[in-house]
């Protein structure tokens, strides 16, 4: 008798274990779940009347905190170009070079929406450097156009656009004559991803020059140079007109390449996505801290 109840309560055992496992199992998935909508929708800021969700440009996206307004730029600067940057709608989340989701969750506010090829290249310094690329050459400013490699290689655009191409043996680059003069949008991506992949963080922190933190503008940039370093731009500046005082909004990319995104503040609520810069003030973005001794900007 004991051995047949004992063979009824085993499968009524085994059959509540199951239960209770998957009961549990989809309950922890939902939980995941909610999680990751969460992540997903985390861009909708912690201050929404700062923000501007119709608006497709860093000017019309972000507003100044209260008391604050926007500095004059002139038309056609550096510094203006940045402000415009197009956007990808708001609740947009970053892509790799990969078209996959930036799966490490960053705090981003913004997403910038400009290519970023199909090979793992355009990440912290490499965007920087493609910004500023890229302005000058639709200001035609080619002569302009050139960054060191990390070898100490000057790649100047213009020697591409006569035909060059750079050659690489060992720690040397020299230039070789491989195909006529031309001179489009694609061409300046192809030298852009030689720079991208010979030059990065250390390379550029070298070429740049030290900016006074009384003096920061649109354009700077705060850059920690190493194997692996990081930099992060400057994309917009407002100003209390009553205290003088200044604030911005940061921009990166990062590892895997990835799209640049406009980042958050969230050791400062009050002001968030904006910074400020003091002397003695750091600005954080995962676990890179900086300080006004890392401002640099690009020689003029």
């Amino acid at each position: 008798m004991r051995r047949k109840k004992l063979i009824i309560f085993i499968p009524l055992l085994v059959t509540a274990m199951v239960l209770v496992f998957l009961i549990s199992a989809a309950l922890n998935g939902k939980i995941r779940q909610n999680k990751l909508n969460a992540i997903a929708s985390e861009p909708a800021v912690i201050f929404a009347d700062l923000i501007e969700e119709s608006g497709m440009t860093i000017e019309s996206r972000i507003l100044p905190p209260e008391g604050f307004q926007r500095t004059v730029e002139q038309p056609n600067s550096f510094e203006s170009y940045l402000r415009q940057l197009p956007l990808k709608p708001h609740y947009a989340i970053p892509r790799t070079y990969t078209g996959g989701a930036v799966r490490r969750y960053r705090p981003y506010q913004a997403v910038v929406d400009l290519n970023i090829g199909d090979q793992n290249l355009h990440q912290c310094a490499d965007a920087i450097m493609r910004l500023k690329a890229e302005y000058l050459f639709y200001r035609q400013q080619y002569d302009k156009i050139h960054f060191d490699l990390t070898n100490g290689f000057r790649a100047d655009y213009t020697e591409w656009m006569s035909g060059k191409r750079i050659r690489i043996r060992g720690n040397q680059s020299y230039w070789v004559q491989s195909t006529g003069p031309s001179n489009t949008y694609d061409d300046l991506w192809q030298y852009l991803e030689i720079v991208f992949m010979y030059a990065g963080t250390a390379s550029l922190e070298q070429e740049l020059v030290a900016v006074s933190v009384e003096d920061v503008r649109i354009g700077d940039i705060l850059i920690q140079g190493g194997t692996p370093g990081h930099a992060m731009i400057i994309v917009d500046a407002a100003v209390n007109p009553d205290t003088g005082e200044k604030v911005f909004l940061l921009a990166q990319s990062n590892m895997p390449a990835q799209d640049i995104q406009v980042i958050k503040n969230t050791f400062n609520r009050e002001i968030n996505p904006w910074f400020t810069i003091t002397k003695d003030s750091q600005i954080r973005s995962g676990r890179w801290t900086f300080n006004s001794d890392d401002l640099k900007r690009f020689e003029e």
